[in-house]
């Protein structure tokens, strides 16, 4: 009798649906209006409920808020605001009872201001300034930055200290660059990561995990290249991001997470030039896994989405690593808002990041349909989704935030002209009551940023109740994924017409219409689950549905 081979398990984060918190305003449970852990932990059911499989939790160290705790004066404690570290552990331990995993995010491109080595600097302490990137400035009397580059966030990426030096902050003047080129700042990081991995964390998102290295001697940046300032770009051949450095860095984080049992893995965020650029951070000594933000940038053409799915699979599979697929996140225009205006024809360059256009009014209702049908297919695609909070509630960017409440850096550092990311950070609703819609218990409490009067219409208690609503069909493609997707097999696209998208992995097909008029399904086709109801032999304009064709 011939023996059987049993085949190996493929690891969780292979296959992972993420959900990403960004805690400050996903649960309040101090009821000061600030989301916290105690909120968070509070709605562990909730998450379990919606079924993911893991959460990332955007930056919750202590920290000054220059930008909302991407700035971080202590990368192995926790923000007073937020709770304790105990709470952390504990957090973490109930996650985990609850079979969800926990990401951490970690930020190793710049501290805080108020990080110990940071005033270590300007006090000029012996060695303390050579873990940042300290320079004399240009021209009579160093009144000059040391180089053209320009800050994320607006305006010279160089701040001038007391004594006349320069500091390099790519994103705002609080959040001084590191200087990778100093053993004490790898090994400090190493230790860090070992820190969490040791109370139970299964990973780390990096943030900008393409801007720790700079090139050699910081020379000044192609102007045709630095004149666009955004982060969300590829910028290729700028000397502050995309360095070959990196990759020797990430390969003493990979032999750190290597030492732990189960496995510890990390996600990038990483924007450089295309899929091949991308898939040298997952060789297989270096990251597990990095987002495609190609597919998030992608506008409502389903040749384009055929073109960007195409891509981001073949350049994952060339070195062994899944793709990892995001719609929205805390940065970008959330997806009903980037959906609910005129789409270009192409790949767009800088105009999608947060889907402004002052001549264009937003058709939130379009926007949810396409966003309902985009989700469908993000989740039927191989490999890894991550979902950002309140997309599973179709929730838009809040565009209209009175100017005296805005937070974000990138108000102020560009001159009041960019409004920032503020939008799409609104604290969540949780029930059809009055403000705070239950984000925190105590009622009438101010919510670090405002929510709008329509809040409690999509809130988890309205469409709770609703069968056909957009938190019951992300429970529903969750709940089928596992069984549909997760082990069809490789994309195979179908002959359709130009602006229909439809790929078959196994039995089961994906089918999006992005144009105009309803399309004919396959005949005999069963329809899974769709993105809009009532769908049978035809898929109308701006929906998708999973089929099952024999």
């Amino acid at each position: 009798m011939r023996s059987v081979v049993p085949t190996a398990e493929v690891p969780w984060w292979q296959t992972a649906v993420v959900y990403q918190v960004y805690i400050r305003s996903f649960a309040d449970g101090s009821e000061d209006g600030i989301g916290d852990i105690a909120g968070l932990r509070s709605r562990l059911p909730y998450l379990a409920s919606l079924g993911v499989d893991a959460v990332w939790i955007n930056p919750w160290y202590p920290s000054p808020m220059a930008d909302a705790g991407y700035d971080v004066a202590d990368y192995r404690d926790i923000e007073p605001a937020y709770g304790t570290l105990a709470d952390a552990t504990a957090l973490i331990a109930d996650a985990h009872a609850a079979g969800i995993r926990v990401l951490l995010d970690i930020v190793p491109n710049h501290t805080s201001d108020q990080h110990a080595w940071f005033r270590a600097a300007l006090a000029d302490e012996p060695g303390a300034r050579q873990r940042y990137l300290f320079r004399p400035g240009r021209g009579p009397g160093g009144v000059e930055p040391p180089n053209n580059w320009q800050s994320v966030f607006g305006g010279p990426a160089w701040t001038r200290v007391a004594d006349g030096s320069w500091y390099l902050h790519l994103f705002a003047p609080g959040q001084p660059d590191l200087n990778w080129d100093h053993p004490e700042v790898r090994a400090e990081f190493e230790d860090i990561l070992a820190f969490w991995f040791d109370r139970g964390v299964d990973g780390f998102r990096i943030d900008v995990a393409h801007g720790l290295v700079k090139a050699a001697g910081l020379p000044d940046a192609d102007e045709s290249v630095g004149a666009a300032q955004s982060l969300v770009e590829d910028r290729a051949g700028h000397p502050a991001w995309d360095q070959e450095g990196v990759h020797e860095i990430y390969r003493g984080w990979r032999a750190v997470a290597d030492r732990y049992t189960p496995e510890r893995i990390f996600i990038a965020e990483a924007w450089v030039d295309g899929s091949e650029r991308l898939a040298r951070y997952l060789r297989p000594d270096e990251l597990h896994t990095a987002f495609q933000f190609d597919f998030l940038r992608s506008p409502w053409r389903a040749k384009v989405l055929r073109t960007v799915i195409d891509d981001a699979i073949k350049g994952a599979a060339s070195v062994g690593a899944p793709p990892t697929w995001v719609l929205s996140n805390h940065d970008v225009t959330r997806t009903v808002t980037r959906f609910a205006r005129s789409q270009p024809g192409h790949l767009v360059g800088t105009d999608w990041e947060r889907g402004r256009w002052a001549d264009e009014d937003p058709d939130h209702e379009l926007g949810r349909r396409r966003a309902r049908a985009a989700a469908l297919v993000q989740l039927a695609l191989p490999g890894t989704a991550y979902v950002y909070q309140g997309e599973e509630l179709a929730l838009e960017e809040v565009e209209d935030l009175p100017d005296e409440v805005r937070q974000d850096p990138t108000w102020a550092q560009s001159g009041f002209t960019d409004v920032g990311r503020d939008g799409c950070r609104i604290p969540l609703p949780w029930t059809e009551t009055d403000a705070p819609y239950g984000f925190s218990s105590r009622p009438g409490v101010v919510t670090w940023l405002p929510q709008p009067a329509h809040w409690g219409r999509h809130s988890v208690q309205a469409q709770e109740r609703d069968p056909d609503s957009t938190l019951n069909l992300y429970r529903r493609a969750l709940q089928l994924r596992p069984a549909v997707w997760r082990d069809a097999g490789p994309v195979q696209w179908l002959d359709v017409a130009a602006d229909v998208a439809a790929f078959r992995r196994a039995g089961t097909q994906c089918w999006v219409n992005t144009g105009d008029r309803a399309v004919a399904l396959p005949a005999g086709a069963a329809v899974l689950l769709a993105s809009t109801a009532g769908v049978r032999d035809e898929l109308p304009p701006d929906a998708a549905a999973w089929l099952k064709v024999e």
